[in-house]
C-alpha cells in the first residue's frame, strides 16, 4: 500500500540535497567554529556562509540572523528577551487569540509575573483587524507579536499594516512565521518587523534548528546564559550541520518559491472544491483566499477528527487534526473555537497540509476514500442518527 503523507505543516522531510550538503559536517568539517585553528575556521566558515543565506533570503543583514534550536525557542527568546529589555517602559504585550502556543505560553509566565497581555480576536475567517491591535495599544506597551499565517487553518495576516502601526507608536514587533517562511514570499523590510522566528523543519531542513531575526538597534536580552556564541546573544556550541543544512533548504525554496506555492495551491483548491462537492455538511475553516497555498482545514459535523484520521492512516493517508504540539490533547483547536466554530465542530475537524512532493494522485485518492469514510462513521454516530431523524419528521 502506498503511502500518502499531507502533514507538511507538522513537519517536512528532509530533502536529499539538504542532507548531503550537511553530511560534511558530521565528520570532515567538525570543528567547533569558536576555536581558532583550522578545524574551527573551516566549521565557522560554513555557519557565516549559511548566515548570509538565510538573511539574503529574509532581506536582512547577517549580523541581524541569531541562530537557536528552532521556532519555540525563537518566539521564547523573542518574547522573553523585549520583556527583560524594556522592563522599565512598561509591563504590556499585544498578541492574538490563535496564536501558536510558542508565543502564547510565554505570553502566560509573564502574567503570573505582572505582566499584561491583551489578546486581540479574529473574525470568522481568522482575520485580525489591525484596527484592533491598534486600539489595544497603551503607554506601558512593549511588544507586539502577531503571527504572519497561522498553523492550523493557515490564514496569512495583515503583517504589513500591523507593522506600520508598530513603528508609528515606537513599539517592537514580532512576527512568528514558522509556517510561512520557506512558502510564501517573507521579507523582514516589507513586513515592517523588528524581529521574526523561523523553523527549518517547516521547509525540508533538518529538526533541531531554526533561527531569530532581530532587527539591528533592537534592544533584547538573552536567553540562554553561557558562552559568547552568535555574538553573545545566544549562548551554546553552534549547530553548523542543521544551519548549514537551514541555509541550504532555503535555497530551494527560493529557487521555486512561486512555481510550488502555485502548484500547492491548485491541489489546494481541487481537494477543497473535491470534498465539498462529495460530503454534506462540511465546512472550510479559514479564508478561502488568503491563506498559505498548502493548507486545507475543514470541519465534518457529527464525527470525531481522530476516528477520521485512523481510518484515513489505515488506508494509508496521513493527516492531522490541526497542530502536531497539541495533539495529545482532548481539547478542541482553540483556533477554531476562536474563528466561532462550536466545540463539536471543532472536534470533526482535519488539516491536510501539502508539500513538495504531494501529487495531483494523492489528492484524486484523498476525495475519492475520504467519503465513504465520513458516511461510515457518521452511521454509527448517534448524534447524525438524531438530527436524521428530526430531519425526517420536519419535512
Amino acid at each position: 500500500m502506498e503511502r500518502i503523507y499531507l502533514d507538511y505543516a507538522a513537519t517536512t522531510p528532509c530533502d536529499a540535497r539538504v542532507v548531503e550538503a550537511m553530511r560534511p559536517y558530521f565528520s570532515e568539517k567538525f570543528g567547533n567554529p569558536s576555536s581558532i585553528h583550522s578545524f574551527g575556521q573551516e566549521a565557522k566558515k560554513g555557519l557565516e556562509d549559511s548566515r548570509q543565506v538565510l538573511a539574503d533570503f529574509l532581506g536582512a543583514k547577517p549580523e541581524e540572523i541569531v541562530f537557536t534550536s528552532g521556532g519555540t525557542e525563537s518566539n521564547n527568546f523573542a518574547i522573553f528577551g523585549i520583556a527583560a529589555a524594556q522592563e522599565k517602559k512598561g509591563n504590556h504585550i499585544i498578541t492574538s487569540v490563535i496564536e501558536h502556543h510558542a508565543v502564547s505560553e510565554p505570553c502566560k509566565v509573564l502574567e503570573k509575573k505582572g505582566y499584561v497581555t491583551t489578546y486581540v480576536k479574529v473574525d470568522k475567517e481568522g482575520i485580525i483587524d489591525p484596527a484592533e491591535v491598534k486600539k489595544a495599544i497603551t503607554d506601558k506597551t512593549v511588544l507586539i507579536s502577531i503571527m504572519q499565517a497561522n498553523n492550523e487553518i493557515g490564514t496569512i495576516q495583515p503583517i504589513v499594516e500591523i507593522g506600520k502601526i508598530a513603528k508609528e507608536k515606537g513599539i517592537t514587533f514580532h512576527t512568528d512565521a514558522v509556517q510561512s517562511v520557506g512558502h510564501i514570499p517573507v521579507n523582514v523590510n516589507e513586513l515592517n518587523v523588528d524581529l521574526l522566528s523561523l523553523s527549518a523543519h517547516k521547509f525540508y531542513g533538518p529538526k533541531g534548528v531554526g533561527a531569530l531575526y532581530i532587527r539591528k538597534g533592537i534592544r533584547i536580552n538573552r536567553l540562554l546564559h553561557g558562552g559568547d556564541q552568535e555574538k553573545g546573544r545566544r549562548a551554546s556550541t553552534s549547530n553548523v550541520s542543521g544551519i548549514v543544512g537551514m541555509a541550504k533548504a532555503i535555497e530551494l525554496c527560493k529557487e521555486k518559491l512561486d512555481e510550488e506555492a502555485k502548484f500547492q495551491s491548485n491541489l489546494r483548491d481541487t481537494l477543497i472544491k473535491g470534498l465539498t462537492a462529495k460530503i454534506e455538511r462540511v465546512y472550510l475553516n479559514g479564508h478561502s483566499k488568503l491563506r498559505l497555498p498548502n493548507n486545507i482545514n475543514m470541519s465534518f459535523e457529527y464525527i470525531e477528527g481522530e476516528s477520521m484520521l485512523l481510518n484515513l492512516d489505515m488506508l494509508g493517508v496521513a493527516a492531522s487534526t490541526g497542530s502536531a504540539c497539541t495533539s495529545s490533547s482532548l481539547e478542541p483547536s482553540h483556533v477554531l473555537l476562536a474563528i466561532g466554530r462550536p466545540h463539536d465542530l471543532a472536534h470533526g475537524s482535519l488539516r491536510f497540509s501539502l508539500g513538495r512532493w504531494t501529487k495531483k494522485s494523492d489528492i484524486d485518492y484523498l476525495i475519492e476514500v475520504l467519503p465513504a469514510i465520513v458516511d461510515k462513521l457518521r452511521q454509527m454516530s448517534p448524534l447524525y442518527e438524531k438530527n436524521e431523524t428530526k430531519n425526517q419528521k420536519t419535512q
